[in-house]
């Protein structure tokens, strides 16, 4: 055999091959069986091979795959459009297609931008997000992220309007409160640096409702969104959420914004509205918003050549009519109130810090000390899901990050909302192994 051809993310690595996938489980060319309890990387919400939504990509596909969106619209975009609105938090009502998370996230930033400009504000070209977030891989939502690990070769090609505050993080809170007795420092960290930057300068505040892979599941409370809100209103900055892992059901609730009975300026969404069975991702657009562009020059100064495309239009419409039709969002919320109590146990290890999460969206976080938590100084979390892909199961690990930028390590697990009681078990077990067996390599 040549050498391989295809370039990886890390280049030198032995790749197993994938064969095929059924519902929670993946197969790969030496028949080997793993339990994705990853959802790939928080995306197949539905699980693998879902004849339902093969068969309508395939109707589609017959009639027409491809034609360009500033040239024809079609009733599978405008159909998927009025259902994405029909979940979403009230007022926001137009749907803007891309082709990932990154896109999404890149096309928000620039209506974010536009809007202001539309609006009378020229002056407001800044955006402020957070620390411990991944917004995606494009320079301006790396940019936006707050992955020191994954910034450093680019920044010198980075924005300069785009700054960060801290998390909110109540088991690492940087104002060492407890979440009882604070008052939301770090939400009212957003209002000093608004002010430091000039009211009349900041156009957006982005966020992950709950935070994904950089720091495995952070959920806020509900008094810091809430004041969020608040400080955007007050400075007329637009509140943006990153919906990315969060949307259609990932953490139990339509979006991750549900669980705070708020109203965002703008959701940025992609992973499972696809399930990784089409590439799609979007925005969904407050009507303020939509008003103000069409009273002024009536069009987006953006696009993408596959910006709702009917074959991933029609993909993304049978998952969502899929999910509806299963009850895969209360599912989600169920099995992940019984996921997070068998997980419990894990708390008898010294090296677990917390255990954390909504829904499906779940994170364990080792640490050196409980007491302390102080970090570990090396990539626990790597092992733990190496060992656990070994014997079978697929779990996120790796990152590192979580507690400062630099130090913390956690294992984000996000399988597909189809998992079972007894996966649950069979998974929170190997974890259990995984830890012994990691804790006894290292003499920890």
């Amino acid at each position: 055999m040549n050498k391989e051809s295809a370039l990886y993310a890390v280049i030198e690595k032995e790749y197993p091959e994938v064969d095929y996938g059924k519902g929670m489980y993946i197969y790969d060319k030496q028949g080997k069986r793993y339990m994705d309890c990853a959802a790939g990387i928080g995306v197949v919400n539905i699980g693998h091979g879902v004849k339902d939504v093969i068969d309508k990509m395939t109707r589609q596909a017959e009639k027409i795959s491809f034609v360009y969106g500033g040239t024809f619209t079609s009733d599978v975009r405008r159909r998927l459009a009025d259902k994405i609105v029909s979940i979403a938090p009230k007022g926001m009502d137009k749907v803007f297609f891309c082709s990932g998370g990154s896109e999404a996230m890149e096309s928000l930033m620039k209506i974010a931008r536009q809007y202001q400009l539309e609006a009378g504000r020229p002056k407001k070209n800044k955006i402020i997000s957070r620390w411990q977030s991944y917004h995606g891989n494009t320079m301006g939502t790396l940019a936006l992220g707050g992955r020191p690990s994954w910034r450093e070769k680019y920044e010198d090609f980075f924005p300069k309007n785009i700054s960060q505050i801290a998390p909110c993080n109540c088991y690492r809170c940087p104002y060492r409160l407890e979440e009882e007795s604070c008052s939301c420092q770090c939400a009212q960290e957003l209002e000093r640096k608004i002010k430091y930057e000039g009211p009349d300068t900041v156009a957006a505040f982005v966020m992950e409702p709950i935070t994904g892979t950089t720091a495995a599941a952070i959920t806020p409370p509900q008094k810091y969104m809430k004041k969020i809100r608040e400080i955007c209103d007050k400075y007329e900055v637009l509140f943006c959420v990153d919906e990315v892992i969060t949307g259609f059901g990932r953490t139990g609730k339509n979006f991750a914004v549900d669980h705070y009975q708020i109203t965002p300026d703008l959701i940025g969404f992609a992973k499972g509205l696809g399930s990784g069975y089409v590439p799609i991702g979007g925005v969904i657009v407050h009507k303020k918003i939509v008003d103000v562009i069409a009273a002024g020059t009536g069009a987006l100064t953006h696009s993408f050549t596959f910006s709702g495309n009917p074959l991933a239009c029609a993909g993304a419409e049978a998952v969502l009519d899929y999910i509806m039709e299963h009850g895969l969002i209360e599912r989600s919320r169920k099995m992940g109130e019984i996921f997070l109590e068998k997980l419990q146990p894990l708390k008898k290890y010294p090296v677990v810090g917390d255990i954390r999460g909504i829904g499906l969206l779940l994170g364990v976080e080792f640490v050196k000390d409980c007491n302390t938590k102080e970090p570990l100084d090396f990539n626990f979390s790597a092992e733990i899901s190496q060992y656990c892909f070994q014997h079978g199961i697929m779990i996120t690990g790796g990152v590192t990050g979580s507690a400062d930028g630099i130090l913390g390590d956690a294992l984000q697990i996000a399988p597909p909302f189809i998992i079972s009681e007894e996966e649950i078990k069979q998974v929170a077990a190997m974890l259990e192994q995984a830890i012994e067996e990691t804790m006894r390599k290292y003499q920890l």
